[in-house]
């Protein structure tokens, strides 16, 4: 009886620490390692700082459809535009670091880091790098009539009449405009750069003659250049682009070092763990070469390329610098 008892106790003991054992690690949460091994196990929120419609937005959706078919899981896009992205990019910056949210950054995140004393989050700090996504050439345009031909026309005509020659930008602080900025003092010349709302008001101010040169995207004239309404000088790209290439680019009509391209790509909160930042990127990694997508992105004026994290970090410090100094060279006040 002394025995039985004995085992009936020890018994009583083992149970009892096994269920305790349960319990405790009932109430422990799935480790990060765990959580991540299933990663996406439910949608994935998209944010887009642009309307919806806009070829930022159309080119974030195409590359969300690839990534919801390679990863199983849906990509929610969620615009939210506004005050030059701000809003979009405090929402990523304040998000779970789950990889449930994502967040395109890019040139204009980059830009409002240097225009702007004081964000609600720093880029460098508050976000993780994914991948590079798409990138935009400028193109500098003007009117099939004008006397305009060629880049080297611009700059004879320039140096001939130094602050007479108007080229029309959308608001100051955008891409286009420090893109024009930045050919003034690479060129070496001095021009009047006039700032327009809209991209629709600057091509009409090209076409009735009011200003001599535009710096736009691609997709912002491209019905008309197709009904012949403007004509393209130059892109700004270090190389010719895909969609246009029989256009030359502004190194190639003689203007060296001057090489500008927009882009943008995908970040996420800065704690987000690095395996969910390593599934991401290995997706991009292998939907981006998609045929598709690539054609689909030549038609809109975008090249998409994927990068490794730290390549697209890089590129946003080197950005942030390089237009901190285009926006003082300016006089740009900043905000």
């Amino acid at each position: 009886m002394r025995a039985h008892h004995r085992l009936k106790i020890i018994a009583g003991i083992l149970i009892a620490g096994m269920f305790a054992a349960g319990l405790f690690m009932a109430g422990v949460p799935a480790t990060p390692a765990s959580a991540q091994g299933s990663y996406p196990n439910r949608p994935v929120m998209f944010i887009v700082p642009y309307g919806p419609g806009g070829v930022a937005d159309v080119g974030m959706r195409i590359l969300g459809e690839k990534l919801g078919a390679r990863l199983k899981q849906q990509f929610v896009i969620e615009n939210r535009p506004g005050a030059g992205g701000i809003i979009a990019a405090q929402a990523g910056a304040n998000a779970a670091p789950d990889g449930y949210t994502l967040l395109m950054t890019g040139n204009n995140t980059a830009i409002a880091e240097a225009l702007f004393n004081k964000l609600p989050y720093n880029v460098l700090t508050d976000f993780a790098s994914v991948s590079t996504a798409a990138f935009f050439d400028l193109l500098i345009v003007t009117r099939p009539g004008s006397p305009l031909k060629s880049l080297q026309d611009v700059i004879a005509a320039a140096k001939a009449n130094p602050g007479k020659l108007n080229i029309g930008t959308i608001t100051p602080g955008s891409t286009q405009n420090l893109g024009a900025e930045l050919f003034l003092t690479t060129a070496g010349i001095k021009a009047t750069i006039v700032t327009f709302r809209t991209s629709a008001d600057m091509a009409n101010a090209v076409m009735r003659g009011d200003i001599d040169l535009e710096f736009e995207f691609y997709a912002a004239v491209e019905g008309l250049l197709a009904a012949n309404k403007l004509t393209v000088l130059a892109s700004t790209g270090a190389k010719r682009t895909a969609y246009l290439p029989n256009v030359p680019t502004v190194i190639e009509s003689g203007i060296k070092g001057y090489d500008v391209v927009s882009w943008n790509g995908i970040s996420v909160p800065a704690k987000t763990p690095q395996p969910i930042i390593a599934t991401l990127n290995a997706a991009m990694k292998e939907v981006i070469p998609d045929p598709e997508i690539q054609s689909r992105a030549k038609q809109m004026g975008m090249e998409m390329r994927w990068s490794t994290p730290e390549e697209m970090t890089a590129r946003m410090k080197s950005d942030i610098a390089r237009w901190g100094g285009v926006i003082a060279r300016a006089g740009i006040p900043k905000h």
